[in-house]
Order: structure tokens, then sequence, then C-alpha cells
């Protein structure tokens, strides 16, 4: 059979991720913070792009902003589309006549009036001391050998978060070159420093140390601490005070004590930082209807910057070169400020179709909170899942009853005695009241908390109840008894 080079036309269909396509999509899956660095990126990078403090008119507000008003909210943007990839070329775009009749806005943000009005950077910046700091200032302030010194040094930057020694003392002698009965010696100058129970090398050791720092040296406590430590990390008593020949009182007296002493005593200086959430998106309950409305306080104002606006509506004074420049960057601004104001405006439907869907929950808690899939509200606002998927990922809603991530609402549903299903977060909530009003000296099994369960109908097993207990972070019965 011979081989023999043809030519054939064959019309074919496919999917092509264009670059502002994939800019859309990755904008939308952004958290706020998130969106406010790439902003700032682009703003460093794209000479075309610059915050301002223009306000748009009320016509192209309207068009622009999907926030609706108290008094007239139903005048949100009624068809809402996904981004797509065809259609949003930009480049057949007549640039001079978009820029002549069109003024390009963002997000609106609050600007101070004067830089008066601006709060002072020694107010605002702060640098909070570190277990490392507050140990080395103590070193510092010690009387002890140089070489001691150095060891202690090299002690204190091996502790971890929690202040417990990470590396053996064979370990620092050979970093430090000296030898274990030096390292041993800078270790005991350390393990003497505020807080008292640094520098240990498992709990025991830790809080022996705050017993002797405590002067309790010989008492019920040390021996418990010291001979009975997985009898009482069991709360077996009992057999603590038969092993001492002491009563239980006695025992539970000690425990007493050894439950106050701290098993990690450095983490007060390695808290982090609170990260307080900034919501995307609030809700307000006006009368008996829900207000949806978009949260763009700190997000940039964007706008095309008057001067390159002014070189591409005069072309003559522009060369080739930086005419493509410019058309280039322009492109990309347009595009950018495009896909930010559909990013807002998804958020916004989607969170409309969540509050229709989840009604009952904003009006009288999680009890009521409903089974609900990305297909539902997919469904109701005629987008895909995926898109769905990407909105709600790291994006918060404050809420009359409280700040919840929009994947908060998505959940499974479990089905009740009636017939009817409650969504998995409504259990949760329910086992947590639960363990939160048992009798600490008796705590209920997870069996028990099943049959307590099927009393409100709820019909689950013991295996997914441990399952909730455990995503809760709560503990078994043995582990939340308490006799004392």
């Amino acid at each position: 059979m011979a081989l023999e080079i043809r030519q054939q036309l064959k019309l074919s269909q496919q999917l092509v991720m264009t670059p502002q396509l994939q800019q859309a999509i990755k904008l939308l899956q952004l958290s706020r913070m998130e969106l406010v660095d790439l902003v700032q990126q682009e703003l460093e990078e794209n000479p075309i792009l610059e915050e301002g403090q223009e306000q748009l008119d009320e016509k192209e507000a309207r068009e622009e902003s999907p926030e609706p008003t108290e008094e007239a909210p139903q005048d949100a943007p009624e068809a809402m589309q996904e981004v797509q990839g065809e259609k949003e070329g930009l480049n057949d775009i007549d640039w001079q006549t978009y820029l002549e009749g069109y003024n390009l806005g963002g997000s609106t943000a609050d600007a101070y009036e004067e830089d008066e009005d601006r709060p002072s950077y020694e107010n605002l910046l702060t640098k909070k001391g570190t277990l490392t700091d507050h140990l080395m200032w103590q070193l510092n302030l010690s009387k002890v050998d140089n070489r001691t010194r150095s060891v202690a040094a090299e002690i204190v930057g091996n502790l971890d978060e929690n202040g417990y020694l990470k590396a053996s003392v064979e370990e620092l002698a050979e970093t430090t070159g000296t030898d274990p009965e030096t390292v041993e010696a800078a270790l005991g100058v350390v393990q003497e420093f505020d807080p008292p129970g640094l520098a240990c090398r498992d709990l025991q050791e830790c809080l022996l140390k705050q017993v002797e720092y405590l002067e309790m040296g010989g008492t019920l406590v040390e021996k418990i601490l010291r001979d009975h430590i997985s009898d009482l990390e069991n709360r077996r008593y009992p057999a603590i005070a038969k092993a001492l020949g002491v009563s239980v009182d006695e025992v539970f007296g000690a425990a007493k004590v050894i439950s106050n002493l701290d098993p990690r005593p450095g983490r007060q200086y390695n808290q982090e930082d609170v990260q307080y959430i900034t919501p995307d998106i609030f809700v307000y309950k006006i009368s008996d209807e829900y207000v949806v409305v978009l949260n763009d306080d700190g997000l940039p104002n964007l706008k095309i910057n008057n001067f390159y606006r002014n070189a591409l509506t005069n072309e003559s004074s522009v060369d080739q070169k930086a005419g493509e420049y410019i058309q280039d960057k322009m492109r990309s601004a347009v595009w950018l400020i495009k896909s930010i104001h559909q990013r807002q405006r998804t958020i916004y439907k989607v969170t409309q179709s969540i509050v229709k869907f989840q009604r009952q929950f904003f009006d009288k808690g999680i009890e009521y909170l409903k089974p609900l899939v990305l297909r539902d509200v997919a469904e109701d606002i005629e987008m895909h899942e995926s898109t769905i998927s990407r909105v709600t990922t790291n994006k918060y809603v404050q809420t009359p009853q409280g700040l919840y991530e929009l994947k908060f609402f998505f959940n499974s549903g479990i089905s009740t005695g009636g017939g009817d299903s409650v969504a998995s977060e409504s259990v949760k909530s329910r086992i947590k009241d639960i363990v939160a009003n048992e009798n600490a000296k008796k705590p209920y099994s997870d069996q028990k908390i099943v049959e307590l369960l099927k009393k409100d109908n709820i019909n689950i097993a013991r295996r997914t109840v441990t399952k909730y207990r455990e995503m809760l972070g709560i503990g078994s019965s043995t582990e939340r008894k308490r006799m004392f």
C-alpha cells in the first residue's frame, strides 16, 4: 500500500481557555485579602491602572453595581451570565469612542479627606515579643560565664512553640563543641527562667519543674506525677489511691492542683495574632425581607490613567510601538475591572439564592438549616456547579445569625423519623448542645447521644456520632469525665 500526503478539510469544536477567561476564573476563587493583593500587584505592574475616587453617575451606577438600596432591593440586575471565553476578544474595540463615552470605575472605597485625618503609623505598627526574646533577655541578665551563655543560647534556639526542648543533650554537645556536663549545666540555667517548666524534654519533667517551683517537693502531687502519671492521664484515681495508700478524696485534691499547672508554658509567648475576617457581603433583615448588600469597603477603586487615556485618543502623538504597548495594557486593565465587577455580581447572585433556600435558618437559627448542594444554587441562577464552588470558597457573609463562610450553607442531609431530612450542621449543633449540658461526672457515651437524638427524630449510627464529635473537637466520654 503506497503512502501519500492528502489535504482534508475538517470542522470541529474545542474549548479554548483564553488568558482573559483564566484570569476571570482565578478572580472568582480568590479570597478578599488575595484579591486586594492581586489588585495592588496589577497597580504596580500596569501603568494604565490607578486608584481614584471617581464616582459613576446615576445611570452608570445602576448598570455597573449590583448593590440594591434599602428602599428598592429589587433593582438588582436580572440576567446574570457566566464569564465566557468567546466574544471577549477586545481586539476590535474602538478605544477612542469607548474612553470618550465611558468612565471606567471600580469598587467604591472610603478615603480620608485630608492627611491629618489619617491614623498615625506609630499607633498601628507593633511587634509582639517572642519566647526567644523573653528568654534571651533573661539570659543576658544572668551571671554565667561566656561558655555557658553560648550553650544556653543554643538551647533557647532549640525550643519549640510550647517551650519544650527538641534536641538531645548529646546533639547540643556536638553542635556547641562542648561536653554533656556543660550542656546539662546550661540547661539547668535555662530551666530556672520564667515561666517555670521551660526547656523540658517531656510533659512529666515540665510538670515536675513547676511543682518544684511551687515548693511542693515530697507532696502527694509530686508522687503522683513521678510514679503514676499514666494512671492520672486515664483518670484511674482508685488505683492511684490504693498504690499510695491514701484516700480517693486526697487523690482528687492532688489531681485538681495538677490540673492548674501549665502543660505548655511557652504558648503564652507564641500566640498568633488574631486575623479578623472581613465579610464579602452583608445580609440585612428589613421588615420581613432580607436585603443582600455587597461590601466594597477596602477594595481599590480602579480607573484608567488620564495621561494614557489622552495618549490613546490622540494617536498622532505616539509612535506605533508605544501605541501597541498602551493597547495591550489597556486590554489588560479593562478586563481586570470587568472581571472584578463580574466577581462581585456573581457573589451577590449566589448569596441571594442561598438566602432564598435557607430562609428558615436566617429567621430561626442553625437548627433550621436545610440540606443544600451546589447543584441547587447552580440551577437556580443558571450557572455551572464549578462556578458556584469557586465563588463560595473563602467568601464570608455577615448575617443576623452571625458570620459564616458561604460553604457553610452547603451540607448533606440526614433522614428523620418523620420522613424529612435535616442538615448535618444542625446535627452537629445538637450534639454540641447535648455535650454542653451533660453531667461532667457522668458524661454521655456515643450510644447514649444516639438515643437522645432519636428522641428528636434524628436517626444516625453511633459511628456517625463519633465522627461528628471528633470533627467538633469533643473528646470521648472518658476524656470529658471530671471528678471535681
